[in-house]
Formats: structure tokens, C-alpha cells, sequence
């Protein structure tokens, strides 16, 4: 049997959900004149807060299994930030697992990146400056969390606080450890700061209303195509009956 603080640790509140945003992806940088037929790039995966903030407080740790080419491919990363450098020619795709601390969810989250270090137009120029960043948004939910769980990211800016039932108080959070004492986990003064994609609310509704355009006016198009047809089908059977 558990103990009785365990228990009390992992009481979860139904009918409540709690959304964590999260980014995947790579940034390579081309080594130039460094490059060699084996080691073109160098390059760094990583799963890093949406808004750069610190994740090691829902993850536990994450594993990224690289390519088997790779001397010891599966690689553990115990802490914040939570990220992996390398260095190499070829392009695969990288299994990223993420493992939660016990009061946050017990099934790890599989995620599948494709590295990627060669820009979209190929025949294009590369640069030794400029990365080639490819990133991806995603928002883990996380249904009926435990109260313990709350209680460590009630003050979390990445997490939107759901709304309690109504009398119901949570424990106090832990106290704020010593900043200079603390490892830094988060991202924000992190050197590919500068490159990382900006995925605000509002960039997505902007790409939501351009997909919305672009729709609307393909089903335009058909529209006009379907009705050239339609006449021109009309005139032949017109035709026919003379």
C-alpha cells in the first residue's frame, strides 16, 4: 500500500483540465568550409516551452532516439532545457519521448521530428550565420490533474489556469528556490533564443484567416469551372435534342 501522503499527492480534481504548450523541432547550423563529407552541420534538437518558460516542471525527463548510425542513439536528458547537440551530414527522423513527473500523468508522450538541415530551396545559397529552424506547436491536456499538480504551476505564466470548482482551495505552492542558487531550465537566454519561431495567438489566427482565403477562393474556382461545364453540357444536350 501507498503511503497516505502519496495518496493525498496524486488526489485529482474531475470535470478539470490543464493545458501545457509546448515546441519541438531542430535548428542546424552548416559548418562551411569546416564541412567534411561526414559532418556537414551541427545541430541541436529540443522540446522547449512555448513562451521559453522552464518545463522541467511538468517533465521529468525526455529521451531522443537518434539515428542508429549514431554512437549510443538513445540518449537521456535528466534536466531542463531539455535539448540535444550533434553534428553529421544526413537528415532522419528522431523519436522524442517525454516522461512526466508521477503527480503530472504516468504515460509518456511520443513525439516524431524529421530533422531537417538543408533549407526548403535547395539550389539556394547556405549560410553559416543563419540555421535552418524547423519547429512545431503542440499543447498537451492533461484531464483530472492531481491537486499537488496545480498547486506547482498556479504561478507557471506558459499555463492557462482552468477555473475550480467552486470553494476549492489549493495547497500552497512550494516557495520560489534562491535564483542564484537555481539551475536555470528555461529558454530565454538561450543563443538560439534569436532563431526560435514565435507561436502567439495571434500569428494563428492570422495563418487561419490566409488558409480561410485560400479556400474560399479555390471553392470559387471549382464553383466557376462547375458552371463552364454545366453550360457547356447543357449546349451539347441542346444539340442533341435538335
Amino acid at each position: 500500500m501507498g503511503k497516505p501522503e502519496d495518496t493525498e499527492r496524486k488526489k485529482k480534481l474531475k470535470d478539470v483540465e490543464i493545458s501545457v504548450p509546448i515546441v519541438y523541432g531542430n535548428a542546424a547550423f552548416w559548418l562551411g568550409k569546416k564541412a567534411s563529407e561526414y559532418q556537414s552541420h551541427k545541430w541541436t534538437v529540443y522540446v522547449r516551452g512555448a513562451t521559453n518558460e522552464d518545463l522541467s516542471v511538468v517533465v521529468k525527463r525526455v529521451v531522443f532516439q537518434l539515428h542508429s548510425s549514431f554512437n549510443n542513439p538513445t540518449r537521456v536528458v535528466e534536466s531542463a532545457p531539455f535539448e540535444l547537440s550533434e553534428s553529421g551530414w544526413g537528415e532522419f527522423e528522431i523519436a522524442i519521448t517525454l516522461y512526466f513527473h508521477n503527480d503530472v500523468c504516468e504515460k509518456p508522450l511520443n513525439l516524431y521530428h524529421h530533422l531537417k538541415l538543408y533549407p526548403e530551396d535547395e539550389s539556394g545559397p547556405m549560410s553559416i550565420k543563419k540555421p535552418v529552424v524547423v519547429e512545431f506547436y503542440n499543447e498537451i491536456v492533461f484531464t483530472e490533474p492531481s491537486e499537488s499538480f496545480l498547486a506547482r504551476v498556479q504561478n507557471y505564466p506558459a499555463v492557462t489556469f482552468p477555473r475550480l470548482p467552486a470553494g476549492f482551495t489549493l495547497p500552497s505552492s512550494a516557495p520560489i528556490e534562491d535564483e542564484s542558487k537555481r539551475k536555470r531550465g528555461d529558454t530565454k537566454d538561450h543563443p538560439l533564443n534569436q532563431w526560435f519561431l514565435n507561436f502567439s495567438e495571434a500569428d494563428e489566427l492570422l495563418q487561419l484567416a490566409a488558409a480561410r482565403q485560400q479556400v474560399q477562393a479555390h471553392i470559387a474556382k471549382l464553383r466557376r469551372q462547375i458552371s463552364v461545364i454545366d453550360g457547356q453540357n447543357q449546349r451539347f444536350k441542346s444539340s442533341s435534342d435538335q
